[in-house]
């Protein structure tokens, strides 16, 4: 049974950092491409990054390149998002969420069907 817990969200001001984690468990942790997704009340769920099983490719959404930085240690079975220079828009929920590596090439929301609960990231002005 796939599992996904992640941590370290919390509140932090404006121009703050935050790293967030994804502890993955019930999977061969490096067979499986991992991304971040977020979520505000209201709003559909949406793509902040991704990487792939080995660690080689990596790819985020506009709105967060040169802020945001997605690593993963395959020996630790986890997944980090390191989040620098915050503004008050990252304020969300978080999500990670897994993949097998080679079902595609997407990082689509609906390639993800293992997903963890979230943590809540607010960013005060």
């Amino acid at each position: 049974q796939v599992q996904l817990v992640e941590s370290g969200g919390g509140l932090v001001q404006a121009g703050g950092s935050l790293r967030l984690s994804c502890a993955a468990s019930g999977l061969t942790f490096s067979m499986y491409a991992m991304a971040w997704f977020r979520q505000v009340p209201g709003k559909e769920r949406e793509f902040v990054a991704a990487i792939a099983g080995s660690g080689g490719r990596t790819e985020y959404a506009e709105s967060v390149k040169g802020r945001f930085t997605i690593s993963r240690e395959n020996v630790k079975n986890t997944m980090y998002l390191q989040m620098n220079s915050l503004i008050p828009e990252d304020t969300a929920v978080y999500y990670c969420a897994a993949r097998w590596d080679f079902a595609t090439t997407s990082y689509a929301r609906a390639t993800f069907p293992y997903w963890g609960q979230g943590t809540q990231v607010t960013v005060s002005s």
